[in-house]
């Protein structure tokens, strides 16, 4: 009885948030949903207060739960939608959906190509080459990843104020909740490395939390786009499940390889994706 009093105590508190949501600025709204995920990524990056060094076989793990959350969010919260609000028949419905998302790929291939930028085992920069320090370079390769990121709710955001058919405010906040859940170990991910090479606590804290300052301005860009310009919105939509995807198969997943927990790193991803699409289902 105490368990499921716990749990409708829950729901009734996520039924609010959701309603003041529904009731505010979508704009708003969107900026508010991604200062949460901006939330959990400095409290990932908190960690380091703590710690100095981290677990291979724990950091795999969560980023694998990263990648599934990433992977499950660019179909149940992006590309499905974006389906479904499509008009036409057969080849033609999936239109809007197939050119999105090859242009968000496209726009992040582009930034991995010409952005510096440094992976998190300090090994491998990329893009043109720079002075820049080691710190800049890992900061630039995560806030990378979180533009798709907040991106897709800004335009999931503007979707449900602009009443297309397959955007849902729940959808919306089980995106916000799924990408806040897989910021808390970036924000490690980013901190960590960086405490390993000596930058102090505060720094390293500073730093990881600065990699997500991004998400609310692509959020906010997002919805505006989307409430300017309504029919764009299943490609925009597509455009950030690109761009999503792309960041998993071309940095989360070769990172979980690395190393000889491959196996807890596949597991985390399955878990990761089936805690996305489950608060998608369910909220959305």
């Amino acid at each position: 009885m105490e368990f499921g009093n716990y749990f409708q105590r829950k729901n009734t508190m996520l039924d609010q948030i959701i309603t003041y949501l529904e009731s505010i600025d979508p704009i708003l709204a969107a900026f508010y949903a991604t200062l949460f995920t901006w939330g959990l990524t400095a409290l990932g990056a908190s960690l380091v207060f703590f710690f100095k060094s981290m677990n291979r076989a724990l950091f795999d793990g969560m980023l694998g739960f990263t990648g599934g959350v990433m992977v499950a969010a660019s179909f149940w919260s992006l590309l499905n939608p974006a389906i479904e609000m499509s008009k036409g028949e057969g080849f033609v419905k999936v239109i809007p959906a197939v050119v999105g998302f090859f242009f968000g790929a496209l726009f992040l291939f582009g930034l991995d190509k010409v952005l510096p930028h440094l992976h998190v085992n300090f090994k491998e920069a990329e893009g043109v080459k720079t002075p820049w320090h080691k710190t800049t370079l890992l900061v630039l390769a995560i806030t990378m990843h979180n533009i798709p990121e907040g991106l897709a709710v800004g335009v999931l955001f503007g979707g449900v104020a602009a009443g297309f058919d397959g955007a849902t405010i729940g959808g919306a906040v089980a995106l916000a909740i799924g990408i806040g859940l897989q910021n808390f170990p970036e924000g490690f991910a980013v901190a960590m490395p960086l405490r390993r090479q000596g930058v102090s606590r505060f720094k390293s804290f500073w730093y990881g939390q600065l990699s997500a300052v991004v998400e609310p301005i692509a959020a906010v860009l997002g919805a505006w786009a989307v409430l300017s310009f309504q029919p764009i919105l299943p490609y925009a939509l597509a455009f950030a499940a690109g761009a999503m995807i792309f960041v998993v198969v071309e940095e989360v997943i070769p990172e979980t390889q690395q190393d000889k927990y491959t196996d807890i790193a596949t597991m985390g991803f399955i878990l990761g994706f089936i805690i996305m699409m489950s608060m998608d289902v369910g909220l959305g």
